[in-house]
């Protein structure tokens, strides 16, 4: 029996934070525009002030976000802030810092043989405002993510945080408009109205972080403008055990990447898959290693709760289906089940039996609950991945090298942890993104510098071109010149 919640009975007091209006966000984008035109190519020196001053604001507010984003949530480990937030953050700083004086520099490109003596290069060039849609479950990191790379590839940019983290977004609202002018940094504020609004605005480029149904709507509105969009989505990620796999390292990080953020993680394990002989061993070897991270769920401040009500009974109802169709629930604990849901807590849950029919392998999860899928062999389990949408995320545990290429070879998602969960994610010299459903296009270190950039591609003549022989009228002169120029292509 699933135990639910009276949706008015953990509700918190929400901050009042006064909403933006269309009419605001459009002039705010308006007022963007036009500073941007009359300063196009800010220098190094400016886009250092801004790095600095946009890192000094939020590293130094530390305390305060954490407890905003926790006020938000009802409860979250303030470590769980600290290192999925401000060390992401901390490292997506410094290495800007370090790097964006490159990045900036007009680059050289090679010239084919036949256009010789003339030269190509390409130019980085800020493409003007930037817009960037936010989530709740990460709300400061993945706001300020996007904006480093907006920020140091010399743009302008505004924000439209999730409504489900009013305290963390008035509490950013406030410190960038103190920091900023409303033509440098902005924070729109606002619901399900003001995002749409925000959506079709004519930014330069639009990121939008969230789902994938939502991000078919942001895709959408953004089509109106022909803004260019970054979509990080999610969807649900895979996890392949070999059998070549260290259990002892494995488990671990399986779990704590699980359990992170109580599972509220667009990378997220969501799922699974391994030999159907094997399941009973996994079980119970897992659940004893959520237990040895989490003695307690609730009334434990290391464990975050859900963010609201409603996905609450989300996780529930996906439960409540399985069970109703013939899974296996094992949780983790024996916590009481009242006081887990007055916390807004869901323990860490193992799902086998599982078939294709149930809600908890259709949806992505987003939150501690993890299903098993019964895959005999490495070829029947990509051929399970391959089968349904690209996911943002692929794990693979192992230590055989011909599995590991295979694969990466023949696998699809936005990215790939080996022996590990999650942390391809805060690698700052690869690039962080989706593919196909669960997003497109793709940001962190120089890949956010280009997606915030035009790459623009130059031809320079040179004076002593012989091209004018390609100019009519056409002669014998010029069918030489073309089978000259045939020659080297």
């Amino acid at each position: 029996m699933m135990v639910r919640i009276n949706p008015d009975a953990s509700a918190r007091k929400k901050t009042i934070l006064k909403s933006d209006t269309a009419k605001n966000i459009a002039r705010i984008r308006a007022v963007q525009r036009q500073a941007f035109d009359a300063a196009p190519y800010p220098v190094w020196e400016t886009r250092k002030t801004n790095l600095i001053k946009l890192r000094d604001v939020i590293l130094g507010h530390e305390a305060e976000f954490v407890k905003a984003i926790s006020d938000d949530f009802g409860h979250r480990a303030a470590e769980d802030t600290i290192i999925a937030e401000f060390l992401v953050m901390q490292g997506g700083f410094s290495h800007a810092l370090k790097h964006t004086p490159k990045w900036m520099k007009t680059r050289k490109a090679p010239t084919a043989l036949q256009y010789k003596p003339a030269s190509n290069r390409i130019v980085p060039q800020p493409l003007g405002v930037v817009g960037i849609i936010s989530p709740w479950n990460y709300p400061l990191q993945l706001a300020i993510m996007p904006l480093i790379g907006a920020l140091g590839a010399g743009n302008r940019a505004m924000i439209k945080p999730s409504e489900y983290t009013p305290r963390m977004s008035a509490l950013l609202k406030s410190l960038l408009a103190e920091a900023f002018s409303e033509d440098e940094i902005y924070v729109a504020t606002g619901g399900v109205d003001v995002a749409s609004a925000f959506s079709e605005l004519p930014f330069d480029h639009l990121v939008f972080t969230g789902s994938t149904n939502v991000g078919r709507i942001v895709a959408q509105a953004a089509a109106k403008n022909l803004t260019p969009v970054t979509l990080e989505l999610g969807g649900k990620s895979p996890v392949i055990i070999d059998d070549s796999a260290n259990l002892d390292l494995t488990l671990p990080r399986l779990v704590n990447g699980k359990l992170l953020n109580a599972g509220q993680t667009c990378v997220a394990p969501d799922y699974v898959l391994m030999p159907q002989n094997k399941i009973k061993g996994f079980t119970d070897a897992v659940i004893k290693h959520a237990e040895t991270l989490y003695p307690k769920f609730s009334r434990n401040d290391d464990y975050t709760s859900i963010i609201a009500d409603s996905h609450y009974a989300r996780l529930q109802n996906l439960l409540e289906d399985a069970e109703n169709k013939g899974a296996k629930i094992q949780t983790a604990g024996d916590d009481d089940k009242q006081q887990l849901a007055k916390e807004r807590r869901v323990a860490f849950t193992v799902v086998t039996n599982t078939t294709p029919d149930m809600k908890i392998m259709q949806e992505e999860i987003f939150g501690p609950l993890l299903p098993v899928v019964a895959s005999e062999s490495l070829d029947e389990s990509l051929a399970y991945v391959q089968k349904h949408d690209r996911p943002l995320a692929l794990y693979w545990f192992g230590e055989d090298k011909n599995k590991r290429e295979q694969v990466l070879k023949e696998s699809h998602s936005g990215g790939v942890s080996i022996n590990e969960c999650a942390w391809h994610v805060v690698q700052e010299d690869i690039p962080f993104g989706g593919v196909g459903p669960s997003g497109m296009g793709a940001y962190h270190g120089e890949a956010g510098f280009e997606s915030f950039s035009h790459m623009k591609g130059v031809f320079i003549q040179s004076r002593f071109s012989q091209g004018k022989t390609l100019f009519p009228p056409y002669t014998d002169k010029t069918r030489k010149m073309i089978g000259f120029m045939k020659k080297f292509l």
